[in-house]
C-alpha cells in the first residue's frame, strides 16, 4: 500500500470533538496505515489568521508520504485561500478538499473571524487539484459556495442537499464518502447515509 499523508484542518470554534467527521476521518485513515496530522489550531474561539497561517506553514513543511492531501473545513478552507494569495511555501500538495468555506458576508459580522474574510479571488490560481464541497443550505455561506467560491476559482464543486455546514450540528459525525475521496481522489463526494 502506498502511504499517504493527510493534513486535516478544522474551523472556528472547533476543539476537535471526538464525534466530528474530521476526528472520525483521522481515526479511520490512521487505522488504514496512513499518516495523519490533525492539529488543534491555537485559540479556535478567537483565532488569529497570522498565527494559523504560521501553523499551516509548519504543518505543510512536515508533510511526507507518496501523496500529500489537505482537507480544510470552514475557516481553514478560507485560510487556505489566504495562504495561496500570499504564496505561502509548501502549498504544492497533491490534492486539496475545501469543505464548507464561509462567505465574507458572514465572517465580517463576527469580530473573532472578520479577518478571515477571503482574499480577492479574481486571478487567484490554486496550486494543485482542488475540490470544493458544501451544503446547499449552509448558514455560513448563504450566497452559495458554488457562486462565492467554486465558479470564481474554477474548481469542481459538489453541493450536498440539506448538509448545512457539514458539521456535527448537521449530523456529520461519520462521513464515508469523504473517506472514499481520501483513498481515491476521483471518488464522488456525497452526503452521509441517512440513518
Amino acid at each position: 500500500m502506498t502511504t499517504k499523508h493527510f493534513l486535516i484542518l478544522h474551523g472556528w470554534q472547533n476543539h476537535r470533538p471526538k464525534d466530528h467527521w474530521q476526528h472520525w476521518l483521522a481515526d479511520r485513515l490512521a487505522e488504514l496505515g496512513h499518516q495523519v496530522t490533525y492539529p488543534q489550531l491555537p485559540d479556535p474561539d478567537d483565532p488569529d489568521p497570522e498565527v494559523w497561517l504560521g501553523e499551516l506553514a509548519r504543518h505543510l513543511d512536515g508533510l511526507t508520504g507518496a501523496e500529500r492531501v489537505v482537507l480544510a473545513h470552514s475557516a481553514s478552507a478560507v485560510l487556505w485561500l489566504h495562504a495561496v494569495a500570499r504564496g505561502l511555501p509548501g502549498l504544492d500538495v497533491d490534492r486539496v478538499l475545501l469543505v464548507a468555506p464561509p462567505s465574507a458576508s458572514v465572517l465580517v459580522r463576527h469580530p473573532e473571524v472578520a479577518e478571515f474574510a477571503p482574499p480577492p479571488l479574481d486571478g487567484l490560481t490554486l496550486p494543485g487539484p482542488t475540490r470544493l464541497v458544501a451544503g446547499d443550505d449552509d448558514p455560513y455561506c448563504p450566497e452559495g459556495a458554488r457562486t462565492v467560491y467554486g465558479d470564481p476559482l474554477g474548481v469542481p464543486t459538489e453541493i450536498i442537499p440539506g448538509a448545512a455546514h457539514l458539521d456535527l450540528d448537521a449530523g456529520y459525525g461519520s462521513w464515508p464518502a469523504v473517506l472514499d475521496w481520501c483513498l481515491d481522489g476521483s471518488a464522488e463526494i456525497t452526503g452521509r447515509p441517512v440513518a
